[in-house]
């Protein structure tokens, strides 16, 4: 039986160990492994612990805790080989850190993949503190940037104005991600937790996000010298070609990319193609078959600091199965 993974990550103070701690309470029903990647924070509260054995920790709600010191794959094993005492994962970025590296093994690790699916990745935000943490670092963009739901936490701190505003902001830095909000403690796990990043790319945009465009266009978003553009194209993509280079890109010049996203039209499957970038990596897998009656829009999104639009609506269009014309 496969365990679900959910990746938790948010900046230092953003209230990752709190969210955690709710979580544990809130669902006790379900048995959790907990890989807790942190600098200087105890994820858990002192009172759940019960015994240490070797790396692994057993909790006395029936979890287990480890801390992820060296290699993550190793681990992952371990975890396996005690399936049975877990029903889902959990991961605990540390605050400081891109999360894609962590994410790396269950995107693009076939076994791994097929046996910790990742369910989401959760980003949460302190509204007190993100504009200067996306000022001054590439790891607060990058968190937000590579997160499927993004958790704005401590709401209380701030004016309703400026959460409003906030949201938009994170709505357009990462047009992909549902965004909720959480104050003193009182988390919308149940929403979260009804939520699986596959199937999220199929449904219709969350509130906040951009409706949507025509075909055949982008649209450019900036944050400071953060940038999402979007692009969508109503004619099918040769696959191969797009695949080939868009890991050549990654590969050699992406600098300043955060993150591709993308549901793709190609020519002669009926399938959509999900495209999304892990690290300097590609990963590409089938999703659903294109409803009857759905436009088959392709939609692609770069997220990065200072992208220009021009050179990558001429990347794309070079891989369309018209040759661009």
């Amino acid at each position: 039986m496969p365990k679900a993974v959910t990746l938790v990550t948010g900046f230092l103070g953003a209230g990752k160990t709190t969210f955690l701690n709710a979580l544990l309470q809130a669902r006790k029903d379900t048995r959790y492994a907990i890989i807790e990647n942190e600098y200087g924070e105890e994820s858990i509260d002192a009172e759940l612990l019960l015994q240490a054995d070797e790396d692994l920790i057993s909790l006395n709600n029936g979890c287990l805790c480890c801390t992820l010191n060296d290699n993550l794959y190793e681990l992952l094993n371990e975890l396996w080989q005690r399936k049975d005492e877990f029903d889902e994962l959990l991961v605990e970025t540390t605050g400081i850190a891109d999360p894609a590296g962590v994410a790396m093994p269950f995107l693009a690790t076939p076994n791994i993949k097929r046996d910790f699916p990742l369910a989401r990745v959760l980003c949460l935000v302190d509204p007190q503190f993100i504009e200067d943490r996306l000022r001054d670092t590439e790891e607060a963009a990058q968190q937000i940037a590579f997160s499927d739901i993004i958790l704005i936490n401590k709401t209380d701190t701030v004016e309703p104005a400026a959460i409003k505003l906030l949201k938009a902001k994170l709505s357009a830095i990462n047009p992909f991600a549902r965004i909720y909000t959480s104050h003193k403690g009182d988390f919308p796990i149940d929403e979260i937790f009804s939520l699986e990043r596959d199937a999220q790319l199929w449904a219709p945009p969350s509130e906040g996000e951009e409706s949507p465009q025509p075909a055949h266009g982008h649209h450019h978003h900036k944050h400071s010298d953060i940038v999402s553009l979007s692009f969508r194209f109503a004619e099918p993509f040769d696959l191969a070609v797009l695949r080939h280079r868009l890991m050549g890109f990654l590969l050699f010049q992406s600098e300043g990319v955060y993150r591709v996203k993308g549901i793709i039209q190609a020519a002669d499957t009926e399938r959509k193609i999900v495209i999304q970038s892990v690290s300097t990596s590609l990963a590409v897998e089938e999703g659903p078959a294109w409803a009857e009656g759905e436009a088959r829009i392709s939609r692609i999104v770069f997220i990065g600091r200072r992208l220009r639009p021009d050179g990558f609506e001429r990347l794309l269009r070079q891989c369309l199965a018209t040759g661009g014309k």
